[in-house]
C-alpha cells in the first residue's frame, strides 16, 4: 500500500500599486486596507519598496480609563497648592 499526500499552499494574490498612483490615492487606499486588512505593496519602477499592512494597535473608544492601572497617584492632588512650594516663583 502507497500513500501519497500533497501539500498545498494557497496564497492570496497580494495586490501591488506604482507609487504615483499610491500619491494620487492615498488615503483612500490607507482606508481600504485598514477596512479589509489586505496589505498593498508599492512599487518604484516595477519593484516592491514599501508594504502598507494594517495596524495591530488596538483603538481605543473612549479616552477616560484608558491607562487604568498603568499610573499611580502619589500624594493628595485635589488640595489646592500654596504659592510658596512653586518653584517657579522662587
Amino acid at each position: 500500500m502507497t500513500m501519497v499526500m500533497t501539500m498545498v499552499i494557497l496564497e492570496s494574490a497580494m495586490r501591488t500599486m506604482k507609487a504615483s498612483e499610491f500619491k494620487a490615492k492615498c488615503l483612500a487606499v490607507m482606508d481600504e486596507v485598514a477596512t479589509t486588512g489586505e496589505a498593498v505593496t508599492i512599487t518604484k519602477n516595477g519593484k516592491p519598496v514599501v508594504e502598507l499592512v494594517p495596524s495591530r494597535t488596538k483603538r481605543v473608544s473612549d479616552p477616560f480609563g484608558m491607562h487604568k492601572g498603568r499610573i499611580k497617584i502619589l500624594g493628595d492632588i485635589m488640595s489646592p497648592v500654596g504659592e510658596d512650594e512653586w518653584e517657579v516663583l522662587k
